[in-house]
């Protein structure tokens, strides 16, 4: 039996009916079959992949996507993805757009929705933002479908917001399941998500927010460390707490980086900014104060220098479990001595992790893809089955 037949078996046994027609915006909003679901039909495409089987299932459409961030991985990531469904890619240049002469979400999002299958949506600077537009573009094209102006309502995926990156943090968490030889295998294995210091101002907060709203779920010791101020949002928090305690996990917080970094069994060292500072850079956008944003980034990077030694060091990591924890990373990490003069992680440690680091970035497309497949495909496991069993060849050898 082929390896898509035995996770296909798997997805038979989950209950995610809720799934089809729907979005995907953070990983908290869906359940534990939801979230098994995604994996697994993410191992399931990428099986098929590698034996040369098509995953097309649309033979037309589009897929929208709006990057109000740069983007190097996520971006291809999800242009790979709905290219292996079968979906064109088409970018919204804002700039280029009427957006920029008063156009209103709810038009753009119906206007750019006629043929669109997907949305994928990065929005990440601001506090409070990302999210509610997200929020907005999704109520945009459901009414517009409701109302009969779309023949269909494209599905929604948050390619990074304000609160959480869940593409970024699957492709971790399914890495971690691969790496750890099944997610049977992951309670009580100690995660250590801390802050490091970089040269760079404002990194968004989904980051670290994805890996404690996430990793929390599956019965592991999560600890988020930070100097102090370098708080994330406290609802976040909560979310963590809460499923700390229903996986029979932990979770909890330290200002010292040691202490985290002590018998971990996996770290996630990723500088990012103060919620405080997030919030007070959004409060000053809206009221158009950019002589103050720029005030204020220099005031956070002198901050950040006071917390240089937040490095991921080969000494730091000889403080984790047999000195061999596994260094995860979202990718570009700012590298001592290679791509700054003092970052995130001596160049010897990202060297030594470089193979593992590249391939937990590939599991981002098929991640991806599953969000998608699950909101397009409304019985996903006979789906994926008739692509097994069809077998129509990728390409031709």
């Amino acid at each position: 039996m082929s390896k898509a037949k035995e996770l296909i078996k798997h997805l038979e046994t989950l209950n995610i009916g809720d799934m089809y027609e729907n979005d995907f915006f953070l990983t908290w909003d869906k359940t534990d079959d939801e979230i098994d679901a995604v994996f697994t039909v993410a191992d399931a495409l990428r099986d098929l992949r590698e034996r040369n089987v098509s995953t097309k299932i649309f033979d037309s459409g589009l897929a929208v996507s709006n990057f109000r961030d740069n983007s190097t991985r996520t971006r291809f990531s999800f242009a790979s993805a709905c290219n292996l469904l079968g979906l064109e890619v088409q970018d919204l240049d804002e700039g280029k757009s009427q957006i920029a002469h008063g156009e209103t979400v709810r038009e753009t999002a119906n206007m750019i929705s006629f043929m669109a299958d997907v949305i994928g949506i990065r929005d990440d600077m601001y506090i409070g933002k990302g999210h509610t537009y997200q929020k907005e573009v999704s109520e945009s094209v459901r009414d517009g479908y409701n109302e009969g102006i779309l023949e269909q309502k494209p599905t929604l995926v948050n390619l990074q917001c304000d609160i959480d990156h869940p593409t970024q943090s699957m492709a971790d968490m399914l890495h971690i399941i691969h790496q750890f030889g099944g997610v049977e295998n992951l309670k009580g294995k100690k995660v250590a998500m801390t802050w490091a210091y970089s040269p760079s101002y404002g990194k968004p907060l989904s980051v670290p927010q994805g890996v404690i709203g996430l990793f929390t779920r599956f019965g592991m010791d999560v600890v988020l460390a930070h100097p102090d101020g370098y708080d994330v949002m406290p609802e976040v928090e909560e979310v963590a707490k809460a499923n700390a305690e229903k996986s029979g996990g932990c979770f909890s917080k330290t200002n010292d980086m040691a202490e985290a970094f002590k018998d971990a069994d996996i770290v996630y060292p990723k500088s990012w900014a103060s919620f405080k500072a997030m919030e007070k850079r959004t409060n000053l956008y809206g009221e158009g104060d950019f002589d103050g944003i720029k005030e204020l980034e220099k005031e956070l990077l002198k901050e950040n220098a006071e917390h240089k030694d937040w490095e991921c060091t080969e000494d730091m990591m000889k403080l984790t479990k047999d000195g061999k924890a596994l260094y995860l990373h979202c990718l570009p990490a700012d590298i001592t001595g290679v791509s700054c003069k003092e970052g995130e992680v001596e160049a010897s440690v990202f060297d030594r992790y470089r193979k593992e680091l590249y391939k937990e970035a590939s599991f981002k497309p098929y991640i991806i893809a599953a969000m998608i497949f699950l909101a397009k495909v409304k019985d996903p496991a006979k789906a994926l089955e008739q692509l097994e069993n069809n077998a129509k060849k990728r390409k031709e050898f």
